[in-house]
C-alpha cells in the first residue's frame, strides 16, 4: 500500500507542476492517469502493485463523484442555466430516456448471445455522462454560456436518474423480489431515489449555509477553516441520501446548485479543498483504473465490444441529442458539439462495480463493453476537447466578424 500510494503521491506532484502546459495540449488529466497507471502497473513496469478491492474502488469512485458532482454544480452560473432550462431537460426527459432505448436496441443487434435484461443493464449503464472527462468544454468561456452550462446540468442529474433504473433492472435480472405491477414498482424507485436525493441535497445544504453564515457573522469561522465544510457538507449528502435509500448524487448535484445560489462571497474559498480533494482522488482513480483493469481487460476484446463502445459513444449519443433539441432553433454545429461531448466515466464505472457485485449472469461481458467504452471515451474526448472548443470559439469569432460588417 505504501509503496502505491509513494508512486501516486510524486507522479501527482509531478503533474501538478506542469498541468496548466498540459492542459493546453491534446493530453487531458485522466488519460496521463491512465496512461500511467497501465504503464506502471502489473502489465508494465509493476511500480503499482493495485492491491485494490472491488469494493475499495467503487468507494474510491463514488467519492470522487460526489466531489466532481457537488463542485461543478456549485461553479454553475444559475442565471445562465435558468435562462436557458430547455435544454438540459430536453436532454434529460427526451434524450436519456432514448439513449437507453437506443442502446438497448442495439445491444440486441450486436450480443444475441445476451438475455434482454442484460442489454438493458448495458444500455442504463453507459447511458450517464461524465463533463469530468471534457472539463475544458465545461469551463472554457468560448463556448457558449448555455452549452457550457447545458452539458454540466445534464452529466450532474443523468446519472441520478440513472439509478433507479439500473436498481430495477438489476432486481429483475439477478431473480430479487419485484412487486407485480413492474411499472409502478420502477416509478415509486425514481421517485424514491429522486425525492429523496432532492430533500437531502437541498435541506442539508440549505442548514449548512445558514449555520456557516451564523458562525462567520459572529467571527468563529478563520480562513484557515473556510475550507473544510465543502468538503464535509458534499460528503454528508452523498452518505445521508444514500443511508436513507435516495440517490447520493441528485443530492451533491442539487446541494452544489444551492450552494451556487445562495453563496456570492468567498465562493473560490469554499470550493477550492473540494475541488481540489475531488480532482486528486478522479486522477487517482483514472491511475487506479489502468493498472487494475485496463491492462487486464484490453486482451479479451471482441470487435463486438469494441464496436458497440464506438457506437456508444456516437450514434446511440448522438441521434437522441439531436432528436431531442428539435425544434429548439439551435444550430446544427452546437447539437452536433453536444452530442459529441458525452463522455462515459465515473458513473459507468459506478454502475458497472454494483452489477458485477450482484452477480449478474453475464456481468463479465457487461463489464468488458463498459470498460472498453470508458477507455475509448477517454482517449476520445480527452484528446478532441481542446481542437473541437478552439474551433468552435474561431467559428463564433468569424460569425460575429461577419455580424458586424
Amino acid at each position: 500500500m505504501y509503496n502505491d500510494l509513494a508512486v501516486l503521491a510524486v507522479f501527482a506532484f509531478l503533474y501538478s507542476v506542469v498541468a496548466a502546459r498540459l492542459e493546453r495540449t491534446w493530453l487531458s488529466g485522466p488519460i496521463v492517469f491512465l496512461i500511467f497507471g497501465l504503464a506502471s502497473g502489473p502489465h508494465g513496469l509493476g511500480l503499482l502493485h493495485v492491491d485494490v478491492t472491488i469494493e475499495g474502488l467503487q468507494t474510491i469512485a463514488e467519492l470522487t463523484l460526489a466531489f466532481v458532482l457537488f463542485t461543478d454544480a456549485a461553479n454553475a452560473d444559475v442565471g445562465v442555466l435558468r435562462r436557458n432550462l430547455g435544454i438540459p431537460e430536453r436532454l434529460l426527459l427526451i434524450g436519456l430516456p432514448l439513449t437507453i432505448g437506443l442502446g438497448f436496441v442495439v445491444g440486441v443487434a450486436i450480443f444475441p448471445g445476451l438475455s434482454l435484461l442484460a442489454v438493458a443493464l448495458l444500455a442504463t449503464m453507459l447511458a450517464p455522462t461524465d463533463a469530468a472527462l471534457g472539463k475544458s468544454v465545461v469551463t472554457n468561456m468560448a463556448v457558449p454560456a448555455a452549452v457550457r452550462e447545458s452539458l454540466s446540468f445534464e452529466s450532474g442529474l443523468n446519472d441520478g436518474i440513472c439509478v433507479p433504473v439500473l436498481i430495477v433492472f438489476l432486481g429483475l435480472a439477478v431473480g430479487m423480489n419485484v412487486e407485480h405491477n413492474t411499472f409502478l414498482h420502477a416509478l415509486r424507485v425514481v421517485l424514491e431515489q429522486l425525492g429523496i436525493g432532492l430533500v437531502v441535497g437541498l435541506g442539508l445544504t440549505a442548514g449548512a449555509a445558514w449555520v456557516l453564515r451564523f458562525a462567520k457573522s459572529r467571527g468563529w469561522v478563520t480562513e484557515h477553516w473556510l475550507q473544510i465544510p465543502v468538503v464535509a457538507l458534499s460528503t454528508a449528502c452523498y452518505a445521508v441520501a444514500h443511508e436513507l435509500g435516495g440517490s447520493g448524487f441528485v443530492a451533491c448535484f442539487v446541494g452544489g446548485l444551492l450552494m451556487s445560489a445562495i453563496t456570492s462571497h468567498h465562493k473560490h474559498e469554499l470550493l477550492a479543498a473540494a475541488e481540489g480533494t475531488g480532482e486528486v482522488l478522479a486522477l487517482f482513480t483514472w491511475a487506479i483504473f489502468g493498472a487494475a483493469i485496463v491492462g487486464q481487460a484490453a486482451g479479451a476484446f471482441t470487435w463486438m465490444v469494441v464496436l458497440y463502445a464506438v457506437l456508444s459513444l456516437t450514434v446511440i449519443r448522438i441521434v437522441p441529442v439531436l432528436v431531442a433539441l428539435a425544434g429548439t432553433g439551435m444550430g446544427w454545429t452546437d447539437k452536433l458539439f453536444i452530442g459529441w461531448f458525452g463522455p462515459r466515466g465515473l458513473a459507468s464505472i459506478v454502475f458497472a462495480i454494483i452489477v458485477f457485485q450482484e452477480k449478474v449472469p453475464e456481468r463479465s461481458e457487461l463489464a468488458l463493453v463498459v470498460v472498453c467504452t470508458v477507455i475509448l471515451s477517454v482517449i476520445a474526448h480527452g484528446l478532441s476537447a481542446n481542437p473541437l472548443v478552439n474551433a468552435l470559439s474561431t467559428r463564433l469569432a468569424d460569425g460575429l466578424r461577419e455580424t458586424q460588417r
